[in-house]
């Protein structure tokens, strides 16, 4: 086969120098074959669309022929053709095919619709689909997005330990590192392992999140940003949780609360932008085979303000909604619950219709670090809600004073053996300072339209599935 420079499929559909030959190698979608001619729909995963590449029968070998079935790897050198039928401006008149990689007719990922849950069985080959095509372009184009906005601002990108010796959420629900022999373990007399002879000397495990690191950061540089992986060890199979995601935390010195929310506000309105300026053609796709609603909810975030609102204002409209027979929930609503799910999608679904930023929570659901109001009840958390989704983002203004922070420690009974170095920012040159976190797959649910957080990253990690 002659040596032609290959065109992605992306760069082909743009071009209008008809006439000239043109090489693209990809995986065929499907073929449509008649006495004269077979139309071969290729697609290489630059772009949603594929393109045409019509062979004529009489050109080519009947049994290599047989051989272009879907899944099939091709190199076709052809010339670039106007087409006459609709939906594509130009396709290639086969000169010579190269059957790179044949795919027998057992592939999983044949034309026919297979469930999610079925496609997630076969994760290493649901990336050549149209929808997790589509789904994966957007989250690096969401990537790109996040780091232009950081950039552009003058945050600087900061890289917090993925192995840690502290718990940030006080959770325990983490995962260890350890490289001891797990069937001859050493411990003391209370039957606690002794660490002494581990690679660090010490327990550690997994991170389950960059911000107190972050807060470092941000003390120094004034404003940073972490984005990594991050891990939980919950029990949790349910459509928004993983045990391994990616993490987006800003941490800013000399932020106080309203101006966090301004920040979370203009953050996720700039990502949602972002994806509808560069992703329109993969973001059509999904409005029309996975969500009709997609375009018009991402649109609406975008042009509307957001709702600022009080933890207990909250909590009475839930109740008057219950009151008055409006709603049922699952879940009790009482001043102190910690809100589900379907409390506040009530509030921005149905209550508001428009995203919500919470503040004013109750310090006893929140973390240890979240600086507590003049009323001793409530702390500085923000949490933003989203339709669909419930909470994207979570935030809070940080306790900068050295004695409140260790008061919330000893009553919380948080062992602090490893921490003193998060203390010392406290007693060093103290500063007010506040971030927040935002799950990197949440957002791509929000921007995709897609119902499973196990969908909108390559290769979940859940309890009992660590395939791939």
């Amino acid at each position: 086969m002659e040596k032609i420079r290959r065109t992605k499929i992306v760069d082909v559909l743009k071009r209008e120098d008809y006439g000239t030959i043109v090489n693209v190698k990809g995986w065929v979608r499907s073929k449509r074959s008649s006495k004269s001619v077979n139309f071969i729909a290729l697609n290489d995963g630059s772009i949603i669309k594929n393109v045409q590449i019509v062979a004529d029968v009489e050109k080519f070998d009947e049994e290599m022929f047989k051989l272009i079935t879907t899944g099939a790897c091709l190199s076709v050198n052809g010339i670039l053709v106007k087409s006459p039928g609709e939906g594509q401006a130009s396709e290639i008149q086969a000169t010579e095919i190269e059957v790179l990689g044949t795919c027998p007719s057992d592939y999983p990922m044949q034309k026919k619709g297979q469930s999610f849950e079925f496609m997630r069985q076969h994760a290493h080959l649901r990336l050549r689909t149209n929808t997790f095509g589509a789904v994966f372009r957007i989250r690096h184009n969401m990537a790109i997005a996040i780091h232009k906005f950081f950039h552009d601002r003058g945050f600087f990108y900061f890289h917090s330990p993925i192995i840690t010796a502290s718990d940030c959420e006080g959770a325990g629900q983490m995962f260890q590192v350890t490289t001891k022999n797990l069937y001859d373990l050493k411990k003391d007399e209370n039957g606690s392992i002794i660490y002494d002879d581990d690679f660090f000397g010490k327990s550690t495990s997994l991170t389950v999140s960059g911000q107190l690191e972050g807060e470092l950061g941000a003390t120094a540089l004034g404003q940073i940003y972490t984005f990594g992986p991050t891990f939980r060890a919950e029990n949790s199979n349910t459509p928004r949780h993983l045990a391994e995601f990616w993490m987006i935390e800003p941490e800013v010195a000399f932020i106080d609360l309203q101006d966090l929310m301004d920040l979370e506000e203009e953050f996720i309105k700039y990502c949602v932008q972002w994806a509808l300026d560069n992703c329109k053609d993969d973001l059509e796709f999904l409005n029309k085979m996975i969500d009709k609603t997609l375009l018009e909810r991402l649109n609406s975030v975008v042009s509307t303000d957001f709702v600022r609102l009080p933890y207990t204002e909250g909590i009475k409209i839930l109740e008057e909604a219950i009151a008055s027979g409006k709603k049922k929930f699952e879940f009790p609503v009482y001043w102190g619950c910690d809100l589900a799910s379907e409390h506040e999608r009530y509030l921005v679904e149905e209550h508001f219709k428009k995203p919500v930023i919470m503040t004013d929570y109750p310090k006893e659901i929140k973390a240890f670090y979240m600086k507590i109001n003049e009323d001793g009840k409530t702390v500085q958390g923000t949490d933003v809600l989203f339709p669909q989704i419930g909470e994207i983002i979570g935030g809070s203004v940080r306790e900068e004073n050295y004695d409140k922070l260790m008061g919330e420690i000893e009553e919380r009974q948080i062992p602090m053996k490893d921490m003193w170095w998060y203390l010392d920012t406290r007693k060093f040159g103290t500063c007010p300072h506040g971030g927040f976190g935002l799950g990197f797959e949440r957002l791509i649910l929000f921007v995709t339209g897609m119902q499973n957080i196990r969908d909108v990253i390559p290769f979940p990690r859940t309890p009992k599935t660590a395939d791939f």
